[in-house]
């Protein structure tokens, strides 16, 4: 790991470059999008909620997960478990910011808070990439993030606008974009073989989870059984 030379900072150069790196991420992400505002047609969204789920919420497995609970008759126990879901979701957050604070901590308060806002993980991934390189610019994370956080919002409002047509999705494996784009974000990432301590027993433990844990809580147990495991690997 090559240790950055200078403070963080943001540029104009930074963004831009942030952005060049996410272009080869954007067919699989729009895909991803177009399936979730066909999937959010199909629950009886319109055009304009179908925007601002992505546009507010941005978090597209969570937005994804919502939708096979979605229903038209609201209870406060069926709210409180959407709640939860989306909130076992997204834990992982927690971690990816966490991860973040050395670098985005050198920032102004102000900055640093209105960065995480764009946070996901495909830009997430590339920026800590770019950091572990020795990079100290913010405007890298910033500007793939808003590449991201665009398209998201432009292609789940391309497949609202198409989806209302559309078979099961499971019918052209639309339902496999989503693991294989977390899977192309991790091979840039490896960095030799001692990561795959880390990879393998999250991959394990959270497959062992979601058939003990009821729900979407394999995720923020594979993911936090993964930080200990490298925590025990590394240096």
């Amino acid at each position: 790991m090559t240790q950055p030379t200078s403070r963080a900072y943001i540029s104009t150069a930074g963004l831009m470059e942030g952005a060049r790196v996410m272009v080869p991420l954007l067919p699989g992400l729009a895909i991803f999008a177009m399936a979730f505002g066909a999937a959010a047609a199909q629950k009886g969204f319109s055009l304009g909620e179908t925007i601002l789920s992505s546009g507010l919420v941005f978090a597209g497995l969570a937005q994804m997960v919502a939708l096979e609970g979605w229903t038209k008759t609201w209870t406060p126990a069926s709210l409180l478990a959407l709640a939860l879901l989306t909130f076992a979701v997204n834990m992982r957050h927690f971690l990816m910011s966490a991860s973040m604070r050395p670098w985005l901590g050198q920032l102004p308060g102000w900055q640093a808070y209105l960065s995480l806002t764009l946070m996901a993980d495909n830009n997430w991934a590339a920026a800590m990439r770019y950091r572990s390189e020795g990079g100290s610019d913010v405007g890298f994370f910033i500007g793939s993030g808003i590449v991201t956080w665009l398209l998201w919002v432009v292609a789940s409002a391309a497949g609202q606008v198409i989806g209302g047509g559309l078979p099961d999705p499971k019918v052209f494996a639309i339902d496999l974009v989503v693991p294989a784009f977390f899977v192309a974000m991790l091979v840039p990432n490896w960095k030799g073989r001692r990561q795959a301590v880390s990879w393998g027993v999250a991959a394990v433990v959270s497959v062992g989870a979601s058939y003990v844990v009821p729900g979407w809580w394999f995720i923020v147990i594979g993911a936090l059984a993964g930080a200990v495991a490298g925590g025990y690997a590394d240096d």
